[in-house]
């Protein structure tokens, strides 16, 4: 290696990560920043104000190579002032949202402008799958892209990459559309996965792209407790510590999840028939008001004693890693799989999404988790069904103990952290073999 090559090897990389305006990709990019820094990399995490705002902290020690880089959230007739996050608009607003998202490119030529002339050029943008607005600037600017790709390696082998010449179909629908002109812009896919914990999917990606896929690792959040967002006294904490070792089950679905109130009906009633302790993070349906009462008459007194519903934020690490919970029943997003994986949860899974099919149809077939039977006709998993998953999870001695073991696993594998590191070191290595 000549001195200029090594030279190259050494230097800080300027890595700027741009998520979509959506928790379940923002809060791991903002994981993988302080990973990167924790490596001696600089990264500017840009976003939009509202949402930098309502973002953990950076730990103290990596805060001076970790730069919030705000871009105004452009106005959009029809999206109401303030509403910035996915998880904040209205009904049938998706796609103007995306045209918001597009509207941010000038600011972020800009910044990238400004960082050239500050000596601190960036040397990769890592872009979201509907950031073909954004990857077009990068491109401009002469700056690799990189794909985030923060969902299961199965979801990509169940539903491969969208044919480019679906884009000559007027009716390809628009998400399509954008994935495909990002995809085609970027030279790496950067995968929130690894070989130990899909060892069947991940070997297949790299086929599936045509192009480099590195791993990143499964960037787990901060373990409970490290980071104070939220009241130490929180109720539902308080609840669950007068609860039995392993008897709850924690019921919570995102902030994205489609519910309806007849599913939400469906839930309270297998929680009533499956007879466990529970506790219920519940978010109305999408155009319910939040202070509507959306359970069944009665739920609450019938249920009394054994359950707690919870509405508003709630310490998702923190009640998964208490001990009196005993499973998670959720939709499998992968970022909330991960967390409950993190400590250990099986789980009772309804998907409904795409991506969350997927990785239910693999915690299911390897038993960490059980899918709730759903009938072709039905419109909603129903209570019967719910109660028959709980039941196997939580009451059943030798079904528990099965999925109890299997999501034991899952959770040595995330807390291998020099595994972890390794993945994130194989990373910059790849950052630096590519850029030029």
């Amino acid at each position: 290696m000549d001195a200029a090559a090594a030279a190259d090897s050494s230097r800080q990389l300027h890595i700027a990560i741009f998520p979509w305006l959506a928790f379940g990709h923002l809060l791991p990019c903002l994981e993988l920043a302080e990973r990167l820094a924790s490596r001696g990399q600089r990264v500017s995490f840009v976003s939009t104000p509202r949402i930098l705002s309502r973002l953990r902290p950076v730990a103290p020690a990596l805060a001076a190579l970790v730069d919030f880089v705000a871009l105004p959230f452009p106005r959009v007739d029809g999206i109401p002032e303030g509403v910035e996050a996915t998880s904040d608009l209205p009904p049938g607003m998706t796609e103007l949202h995306r045209e918001a998202l597009d509207r941010l490119a000038p600011a972020f030529s800009a910044f990238l402008d400004a960082a050239c002339a500050d000596g601190n050029k960036v040397d990769w943008v890592l872009v979201d799958s509907f950031h073909a607005a954004i990857a077009d600037v990068a491109h401009e600017h002469k700056v690799p892209c990189m794909l985030n790709m923060p969902y299961s390696a199965a979801s990509s082998v169940d539903y491969g990459l969208p044919d480019p010449k679906d884009l000559d179909n007027p009716l390809t629908p628009s998400v399509i559309r954008r994935f495909v002109e990002t995809f085609e812009k970027c030279k790496l896919i950067a995968y929130r996965s690894s070989y130990e914990f899909e060892p069947e999917s991940m070997p297949l990606l790299t086929g599936i792209f045509g192009k480099p896929v590195v791993p990143v690792g499964l960037l787990p959040p901060p373990p409970a407790g490290a980071t104070n967002t939220g009241s130490d006294d929180d109720a539902a904490l308080s609840w669950l510590d007068g609860q039995p070792s392993k008897s709850v089950v924690y019921v919570a679905f995102g902030s994205e999840y489609p519910m309806t109130v007849r599913q939400l009906h469906e839930i309270a009633l297998g929680l009533e028939l499956a007879g466990t302790r529970f506790l219920w993070a519940l978010k109305n349906p999408s155009g319910v008001p939040s202070d509507e009462d959306v359970l069944p008459p009665g739920f609450e007194e019938r249920t009394r004693g054994r359950g707690s519903v919870v509405t508003g934020w709630v310490p998702q690490t923190s009640i998964l890693g208490h001990g009196a919970v005993g499973a998670f029943m959720m939709h499998c997003g992968w970022g909330s799989t991960i967390e409950g994986l993190q400590y250990g949860q099986p789980m009772i899974i309804m998907p409904v999404l795409g991506d969350h099919l997927s990785t239910a149809r693999v915690m299911h077939e390897r038993k960490i988790g059980i899918k709730v039977v759903k009938g072709t006709k039905d419109e909603a998993f129903l209570g019967g069904n719910i109660a028959k998953a709980i039941r196997a999870v939580m009451v059943d001695e030798e079904s528990k103990g099965i999925y109890a073991a299997n999501a034991k696993k899952m959770q040595e594998i995330l807390e291998d952290e020099k595994c972890n590191q390794r993945y994130i070191d194989e990373f910059i290595q790849c950052l630096r073999t590519y850029k030029n």
